[in-house]
C-alpha cells in the first residue's frame, strides 16, 4: 500500500503491521535514523501496545485508528531527533528496562562498561556474596546503583543526586527492580553531606565540556539535562569536586568513574594529585568500541 508522508495522521490508515514496520522504517531512514528497522518494530510495538515478538505473530492484522495516530506522532517525535528511549519512557540497560524522565541522563551502553568493571571488581575481592556498601554518586534514573544491586544480592546502596526529580525516578527503578529495600537516596552534589564509608563507589559524572555541549548530537543536547551534562570549562570540575571529598567515604575501598573520550589520562591524573603520592592501583576499561570508558582505582595501605 501507499503510505503517505509523516506528518500526515492518516499516514498508516488500514495498514497492517507488516506494513506499519516497513513504513515506519523507511520513514526513519530517510530521516538518517540509525537501525531504523528495530526501532521501527519497538514504535510500532509501542503504538499497538504489544510486545515486540507478538507482532510476527500476527503480521497481517489491521492497525486501528488508534494505533496508527499513535505511530504517527511516535514517527514525527522521533524524526525530529528525539531519542526513542524519552518516547517509549523507558531504556534497556544491562538487561534489564529503566524509566527516564525529562529530568535524567538517558543511560548509554557505555555506562554498562562501569557495571561490568565493578562486577569483575567485586568476584576479586569476594563481594559477590557479601554485604558490602555502595555508592553511587549523580545517581540520575538510578541505573547504575539499581544494576549493581540486583547483581549482588547482599549489598545496600547509598544513591545521590542533585535534582530531587530525578531521585524520585531513581526510587521508581529501585521499586521496579525490586531492591528498593536495600538502596536510599540522598539529594546532594558530589560528596556534600554524606556520610558512611562504603567499600565501592561509582560515579558518572557531567564531563562534557561546557562549550561542547552545543556541538553534541540533538538527542543529546536537546534532551539530556544540561546539568547531568556540564563539566565545567574542560570537563573535568566534578571529578575534582569529587575527588576533593571522597576521603571520608572510602577508607580501602574501589571507586569507579565513568570518562569521556580522551579524558582517562586527564582524570588519572587527578586521582594521582589527589592521593599527594600515595600508591594506587589504577586500570581502565574499554567500552565495545574500544574507547576507554571507565577508570577504577583503589589506594594502596
Amino acid at each position: 500500500m501507499r503510505l503517505e508522508p509523516p506528518q500526515s495522521g492518516r499516514q498508516f490508515a488500514a495498514a497492517t503491521i507488516d506494513e506499519a514496520v516497513r513504513g515506519a522504517t523507511d520513514t526513519l531512514r530517510r530521516a538518517g535514523i540509525e537501525g531504523a528497522g528495530r526501532e521501527a518494530r519497538l514504535l510500532v510495538a509501542a503504538a499497538t501496545a504489544e510486545a515486540p515478538l507478538a507482532l510476527l505473530a500476527e503480521p497481517h492484522r489491521t492497525l486501528t485508528p488508534r494505533a496508527a495516530a499513535a505511530l504517527a506522532a511516535m514517527l514525527a517525535r522521533r524524526t525530529a531527533r528525539e531519542p526513542i528511549s524519552r518516547i517509549l519512557g523507558t531504556r534497556g540497560f544491562y538487561g534489564r528496562d529503566f524509566e527516564i524522565s525529562p529530568d535524567v541522563l538517558d543511560p548509554r551502553p557505555e555506562t554498562e562498561t562501569v557495571v561490568d568493571a565493578a562486577l569483575s571488581i567485586a568476584a576479586e575481592e569476594g563481594w559477590i556474596d557479601t554485604p558490602i556498601r555502595i555508592l553511587d554518586i549523580g545517581t540520575g534514573s538510578g541505573c547504575l546503583l539499581v544494576t549493581l544491586l540486583a547483581e549482588l544480592p547482599l549489598a545496600a546502596g547509598l544513591g545521590t543526586d542533585i535534582s530531587p526529580t530525578a531521585l524520585s525516578v531513581a526510587r521508581a527503578n529501585a521499586r521496579r527492580h525490586g531492591v528498593d529495600s536495600r538502596a536510599r537516596w540522598q539529594q546532594a552534589r558530589a560528596l556534600a553531606g554524606v556520610s558512611g564509608v562504603f567499600d565501592l563507589v561509582v560515579s558518572n559524572p557531567p564531563y562534557v565540556a561546557s562549550d561542547d555541549i552545543g556541538r553534541l548530537e540533538p538527542e543529546v543536547r536537546l534532551h539530556d539535562p544540561w546539568i547531568a551534562l556540564d563539566g565545567g570549562r574542560d570537563g573535568l570540575q566534578v571529578y575534582r569536586e569529587i575527588l576533593a571529598g571522597l576521603s571520608h567515604a572510602t577508607v580501602d575501598g574501589w571507586v569507579l568513574f565513568e570518562v569521556g573520550a580522551g579524558q582517562a589520562g586527564p582524570v588519572t591524573d587527578l586521582i594521582r594529585k589527589t592521593l599527594s603520592g600515595r600508591q594506587c592501583s589504577v586500570r581502565t576499561s574499554c567500552d565495545l568500541a574500544g574507547q576507554i570508558r571507565c577508570v577504577a582505582w583503589k589506594a594502596r595501605a
